[in-house]
């Protein structure tokens, strides 16, 4: 196969700048492909037209949604919240071509062979607390407790993350049970992954990376415990994830880890005159 496997998220095309650099995104090569790791934006139409648009210049297009999304702003028209928001989503990127989390996993023909590129939704359970709080680093139970004390936490900081109030779970009674029925349903796809794969996430599979977060009182809203085995269980050769709006490229445990995002124009315009190009994973 020729071209490239690209990734880029957190295009958060509401800036008028990054929608211009969303517009311009365009393959290097006919056979190129792009993974877009969530935050396109918050307004549906808005989300559609840029994935629509997308698929109409790569040879593929793979989504997985992240946080904005899946929110629920008085200004949509579409006033669909959480799951029945996520669905109508996957419905709009299946009539263009799209590939999300809920098809079935592309397979990259490489110049190494084939590797499987699954994007994944996993959300998030208020399990990555900041360094020294209680439960900081045990397993993600999402029970309301770790809640309560991620935003004691945060009001004490002077912070509260826009999710809360933005984000619904419905019909799940909470983000974190949606989390971990979204974590139980994907680990049985992993399972079934023969050969090298590239895990696609919006969230950090590990907390590792959202320790360089300047507000530590976020992490709680960066992911979940409950997957940080997935990439030394399965032959992963890159784990793409976006959220921080931190670019660059870590290892953990010997695996590579990519943070593809664009973020808000105030904070690529401290690294760059211009927002960032997607990032080669494979080719």
């Amino acid at each position: 196969m020729a071209g490239r496997l690209l990734a880029i998220s957190d295009l958060h095309v509401g800036y008028p700048e990054n929608r211009a650099h969303a517009d311009s995104l365009a393959p290097a090569d006919p056979g190129d492909w792009l993974i877009v790791a969530g935050d396109v934006g918050e307004v549906f139409a808005d989300i559609s037209f840029v994935l629509a648009s997308l698929a109409s210049r790569f040879a593929r297009v793979i989504w997985t949604p992240g946080n904005h999304e899946l929110w629920t702003l008085p200004s949509d028209p579409v006033g669909l919240r959480g799951l029945p928001r996520y669905e109508a989503l996957v419905g709009v990127c299946r009539r263009f071509g799209v590939l999300t989390p809920e098809d079935e996993f592309a397979v990259w023909e490489g110049g190494d062979g084939p590797v499987t590129i699954a994007p994944l939704l996993t959300l998030y359970d208020y399990s990555f607390l900041p360094a020294g709080a209680s439960g900081a680093g045990r397993p993600g139970t999402g029970d309301e407790r770790a809640k309560a004390t991620a935003l004691e936490l945060a009001r004490a900081a002077g912070v509260m993350p826009a999710d809360e109030g933005r984000l619904h779970p419905d019909p799940y009674p909470s983000v974190a049970a949606w989390c971990r029925d979204r974590v139980a349903a994907t680990e049985k796809r992993l399972a079934a992954i023969d050969g090298p794969a590239v895990l696609v996430s919006h969230w950090p599979l590990v907390r590792a990376p959202a320790l360089a977060l300047r507000r530590p009182e976020f992490t709680p809203w960066c992911g979940t415990t409950l997957t940080a085995g997935w990439h030394t269980r399965h032959r992963v050769l890159a784990a793409v994830y976006g959220h921080l709006h931190i670019p660059r490229t870590t290892y953990h445990d010997g695996t590579r880890f990519e943070e593809v995002s664009v973020g808000y124009p105030r904070e690529w315009r401290h690294r760059a005159d211009a927002p960032p190009q997607p990032r080669v994973i494979l080719g």
